[in-house]
């Protein structure tokens, strides 16, 4: 099909000078006109590639085509009937490597800008509140363990159609890795905190703030209380290097540095939990947690950050975005090395020991395997460093439940089909099930376990 060459649109950044220094959002969002022009340039392909490349099956070229006309509302509805957190989604899904890698239109002159378009709508709904249709109860009652994505998510689905659900989050507010992994210029906290009152909006979910299941109530008693439960209590639980000196102070792990910062507010005065303010930071780790550690540094007044990776920049796990914000911003990239100990003095990080490294053949990941370089040890200055290596779930659930099956790396077994795990009635999505991934792929979970709980309570949807 012959069609005019369109680029794509460009949406308007703080620039990187200005935003170094600030917590504001560095992506501005599309204007109207914008979000018009860029919703036209979708092709409306037959089998929409686009919308099998979406983990929670959005009907992309329905909202776009809404969007294209101006017509916000429907294509929030239309997002609405499979994406409970749009606004959230439109700003931190990879959709270069989803949906919009999946888009026809990138072969020519640019995929259609998925997510920016999604973003708008989202903010939109936000902005336009209209009172949400209550269901008609149902007398079914199910517990969500956590209230990150996937328990959002899955809550939300379940309260669409008449299900009284309660949250137990352990933390003191609402929304999980959203609240405390993600810093505020990738995802304010105000629209966080927004799309969660939304999903109170109808009256059938509560949520329990300060509750830690497992210990605040044993998982014995929520399953007996409740018809059904879901698990949804992420992977907070961070992996080290285990090598010497990384028990210095200054040695933190990128989960400790970013809750601190983005759930504690650590970087307002007189914060009831400080963090280090480090002038010399390195950063271990090349994923989005580590981009998202050491732009937070240099915002808190660091004034060298580097970024620590064993591999090569095509080996990078983070979204190429935030590669490119990062560097923007003047942080550094040390690839092809690894820390192999820590100095310090008295007490405190001084230090960092590395060795050059050099890539061989692909291992299972499909990246190519790093192998130290012998005789290339150096010495690197550093008065604070963050190690962001992933994370696994918090065992605190499966010790604390027997019954629940988990496999060697801690995380929760289940049906593929129904996300049931080893117990009856009880049901788990998101990242304590496969460990540190994306939002759109917990949310994905949560959503494919609410069809499930809602069928096996004989709930028509």
């Amino acid at each position: 099909m012959a069609f005019e060459k369109k680029p794509r649109n460009v949406m308007p950044e703080q620039a990187p000078e200005v935003r170094a220094h600030n917590f504001e959002e560095v992506a501005l969002g599309f204007t109207e006109a914008q979000i018009k022009d860029e919703a036209s340039r979708c092709m409306h392909c037959k089998n929409a590639p686009c919308m099998q490349g979406c983990p929670v099956s959005v009907n992309i070229p329905d909202f776009l085509a809404a969007a294209a006309r101006g017509d916000f509302a429907v294509a929030g509805e239309i997002i609405g009937k499979t994406s409970s957190l749009p606004a959230i989604c439109g700003r931190v899904c990879p959709q270069e490597t989803q949906c919009e890698k999946m888009c026809l239109r990138g072969k020519v002159d640019g995929a259609v800008a998925i997510g920016q378009c999604e973003r708008f709508v989202g903010d939109y709904m936000l902005a336009h509140k209209t009172e949400k249709r209550k269901p008609v109860p149902t007398g079914k009652r199910v517990a969500v363990i956590g209230s990150g994505p996937a328990g959002l998510t899955c809550a939300a689905e379940l309260s669409n159609h008449g299900v009284q659900v309660t949250i137990f989050e352990a933390f003191h507010k609402a929304g999980g890795v959203l609240v405390y992994g993600i810093p505020e210029f990738r995802l304010p906290k105000a629209l966080v905190q927004s799309e969660i009152e939304k999903l109170c909006g109808g009256g059938n979910v509560e949520i329990k703030l300060n509750t830690v299941a497992g210990k605040t109530r044993t998982m014995e008693e929520i399953a007996h209380e409740y018809d059904a439960v879901f698990i949804g209590s992420g992977a907070g639980l961070p992996m080290f290097m285990n090598i010497p000196g990384e028990n210095l102070n200054g040695v933190y792990s990128a989960n400790e540095y970013l809750t601190r910062v983005n759930l504690m507010k650590a970087y307002l005065p007189n914060s009831a939990t400080p963090v280090q303010i480090g002038k010399n930071v390195s950063v271990i780790g090349a994923g989005n947690v580590a981009m998202d550690a050491a732009r937070t540094a240099l915002r808190m007044g660091a004034q060298t950050v580097r970024i620590v990776y064993r591999r090569g920049r095509e080996e990078m796990p983070a979204r190429a975005e935030e590669i490119h914000h990062a560097e923007q911003e003047g942080i550094e990239f040390l690839l092809l090395t690894n820390p192999v100990s820590f100095g310090g003095e008295n007490g405190w990080v001084k230090s960092m020991r590395c060795v050059k490294m050099a890539l061989g053949e692909p291992d299972k990941s499909g990246r190519r395997s790093p192998a130290p370089i012998a005789g290339s040890e150096y010495d690197v200055e550093t008065d604070m460093v963050i190690v962001a290596l992933g994370t696994r779930p918090n065992p605190l659930i499966k010790n604390s439940f027997a019954a629940l099956k988990t496999n060697e790396k801690g995380t929760i077994v289940v049906d593929e089909e129904t996300m049931q795990t080893s117990v009856e009635n009880m049901y788990a999505g998101g990242d304590a099930v496969t460990g540190a991934a994306t939002v759109i792929l917990a949310m994905g979970a949560g959503r494919k376990a609410s069809k499930a709980i809602l069928e096996k309570l004989g709930i028509r949807t």
